[in-house]
This record gives C-alpha cells, sequence and structure tokens, in this order.
C-alpha cells in the first residue's frame, strides 16, 4: 500500500492554491460561515465583545492547525494513523481511570500544563484508521474485513459512551460507519447492519443513564414537562417559529435576549440564527454547508487512491453529521444532545477538531498528482 501512496502523490502541483496546499473553494465556504458565526454570536450573547474576541482567537487556532496539517504529506497519514488510534484508546482509558469530573461526566485529563478532552481527538483518528485498514483489502470488503473495520469502531465508542459523552460516541460512530459505508459495502450487507441495531435497541436502552433517557422520552413528548426536561425543545421551536420568513432583524430576537432560549450561544444557537434572519437566513446557512460538504465528496472523488477517497468522504460525512444532529436536535426531530453548530456554536474544541478534519482533506486533495485533461 507504500508503493501506491507514493506513487499517487509524486509530483507538486503547479497552481498557487496547490503550492500552499489550501483549496479556496472549501476555505472560502468556512471562512464565510465562521464570519456568519460571529455576527450571531455577538446577538446571542447580548454583544459580550469578551466572548466573540475568544472565539476569534479559537478560530484563528482552529485555521492554523487546519493550515498546518494541509501541508503534511498524505504518506504521513497513512502511516500514522496505527499509532494515533493506539495513544488515542490509552488517553480514553486515562480519562476514565485519572479524568476529571465535571457536571456528573468524566471527559477530561488535566496534564497540568494542558486540560483537553481526548475524545475530540479520536474523532480524527479513528476514520484514518479504518480508512488505512480498508485500503489494505479488496474493495467493496469482504464480512471478516467489515468485523474488524467494526471492533476498530466500536471500541473508542464504548469508552467515551462510559464517560458518558453519547454526543461525541454519536460523532465518532458516524465518523467510522461513513469510511465503511464509502468503502462500496452492499446494501444487503448494509441492511443486516441496520436490523442489527435495530435490534440491539432495546439492549441499548437499558445501558443508558437516567438523564439520557430522559431527554429520548422529552423528545417524544416534550409538553409533558414543559417547565423542566422539555423546556429547551418548545423554547427553541418557538424562537424557531417566531422568526417567519423574513425574521426579526440582527439583535432583534426576543427568546435568547429575554433569556428565554437556554444556552443560546453553544447547542442552541441555530435557534437564535432563525429568529432574527428567519426562514430565509436559516436556509442560507443550510446552504452553504451544503455546499462545503458536496466540495468534501467532490475532494473525495477526485482522490487517487483508496486511502484518501475513504478518508476524505468520510471526514466530510462527520461534517454533515454535526449539522444534521445538532439542526435536528434544534427543531426537535432529534433527541438533545451535546453537538454544536459548525463554526457558529460558542467553543474552541470541536471547532479545532473539525478544521483538523479540513486541513486533512485540504492535505489528500492538494498533493494528489495533476494529470492533464
Amino acid at each position: 500500500m507504500n508503493s501506491i501512496i507514493r506513487h499517487a502523490y509524486p509530483a507538486a502541483p503547479k497552481s498557487l492554491w496547490h503550492r500552499i496546499h489550501l483549496d479556496p473553494v472549501l476555505l472560502f465556504g468556512l471562512l464565510l460561515v465562521a464570519g456568519i458565526g460571529l455576527a450571531v454570536l455577538y446577538s446571542a450573547t447580548d454583544g459580550n465583545m469578551k466572548l466573540v474576541y475568544n472565539q476569534m482567537i479559537r478560530m484563528g487556532i482552529a485555521f492554523t492547525v487546519m493550515t498546518a496539517l494541509a501541508q503534511i504529506h498524505p504518506r504521513s497519514f497513512y502511516r500514522w494513523s496505527p499509532y494515533l488510534y493506539g495513544l488515542g484508546i490509552l488517553l480514553l482509558i486515562a480519562v476514565l481511570i485519572f479524568g476529571d469530573v465535571g457536571k456528573g461526566a468524566r471527559r477530561w485529563l488535566d496534564l497540568g500544563i494542558v486540560r483537553f478532552q481526548p475524545s475530540e481527538f479520536v474523532k480524527i483518528f479513528t476514520p484514518m484508521l479504518v480508512a488505512r485498514f480498508l485500503a489494505q483489502h479488496p474493495l467493496p470488503p469482504q464480512p471478516k474485513t467489515l468485523a474488524l473495520a467494526g471492533l476498530f469502531i466500536l471500541l473508542p465508542v464504548l469508552l467515551i459512551a462510559k464517560q458518558p459523552d453519547l454526543g461525541t460516541a454519536i460523532l465518532v460512530a458516524a465518523a467510522g460507519s461513513a469510511v465503511v459505508f464509502f468503502s462500496g459495502i452492499s446494501w444487503r450487507i448494509l441492511g443486516g447492519l441496520i436490523g442489527a441495531v435495530l435490534a440491539a435497541l432495546p439492549v441499548l436502552w437499558t445501558q443508558l443513564h437516567d438523564y439520557q433517557r430522559d431527554r429520548i422520552l422529552m423528545f417524544l413528548n416534550p409538553e409533558q414537562d414543559p417547565l423542566g426536561r422539555g423546556y429547551h425543545t418548545i423554547q427553541a421551536k418557538i424562537a424557531i417559529g417566531s422568526g417567519g420568513i423574513w425574521g426579526k432583524g440582527w439583535m432583534g430576537g426576543t427568546q435568547a435576549h429575554l433569556e428565554f432560549l437556554p444556552e443560546p450561544h453553544t447547542d442552541f444557537i441555530f435557534a437564535v440564527l432563525a429568529e432574527e434572519f428567519g426562514l430565509l437566513g436559516a436556509l442560507s446557512l443550510l446552504v452553504l454547508y451544503l455546499a462545503i460538504i458536496a466540495r468534501g465528496l467532490l475532494m473525495a472523488l477526485q482522490a487517487q487512491d483508496s486511502f484518501s477517497r475513504l478518508l476524505c468522504a468520510g471526514l466530510t460525512l462527520t461534517f454533515f453529521v454535526y449539522v444534521f444532529v445538532n439542526v435536528g436536535m434544534v427543531i426537535g426531530l432529534l433527541p438533545v444532545v451535546g453537538v454544536p453548530l459548525p463554526l457558529i456554536s460558542y467553543g474552541g474544541t470541536s471547532m479545532v477538531t473539525l478544521m483538523a478534519g479540513f486541513g486533512i482533506m485540504m492535505s489528500l486533495h492538494t498533493h494528489r498528482k495533476l494529470v492533464p485533461s
């Protein structure tokens, strides 16, 4: 496989963007969404410039990480993936033993100098290893190969769910499963896997914590406890509906500014955007997200080896899951889980992880051999 990877990337591209290993279309889309995110964050925090400046610094770090990773040759990602995955598993085990406890969950490692959440790195390491593993075998993969790939995905998912962190566990499972999906798995096997997951739901239900069961029950009927566990979903729907088609205007939303909407600058910031910019503003953001996803899939389609194609497609679909889960949660189509809206929600760790994924995608795309048309 190393010889295949080496053959696929023998020459430096000629264009300026390829020389600096950045994709202009993808970069422009990400910058545009980030700009929208700062504007909505300013409104959601009632003009709190301290939070806006913090977000700008985090965005700067995230885009720097993206640019730095884009310079690394794809051969390095291929070679490092087993070691990075192993490191991620060890860190997840360390979290369960030595991690800091906050809000009833043990998710962080404090090394004195730095405090970080290892599960964020595993969102990248897992699809990277699965892509390498599948690329080393004939595609579409055989049942034995799929079973081993499933174990690589299941191990970090179980460790993260044990923390407990259901939102991140879902994202890691989606990242690894996306790679498997794009490997050419047959619809018959895919249907069997979906059936197995559905059959296991009763068992999974018994393993959930009480608050996680409450979230699912409130998703089915939030009006059952409108001032308690269903409050988040109900207030988000009110905010979105009150925005109408055109919205109330920037800084004109009432649900967030009158403190009816919980977490308006983090998980539920999409409701703020929908209230102030209306249906057209919300659809415009979703179209931007769709353009970024389409560009990522096109980059995967143009890849010249299996590892690059699978990893690029898997990281793109992971970004889609971020958007789908957050928006679905806010509008009441999914249970409430802690998944931020990419480049819009306040926070730095998940943003750095997402931009790291885009940096890897740009590396895979810009280091490929250019073939004359």
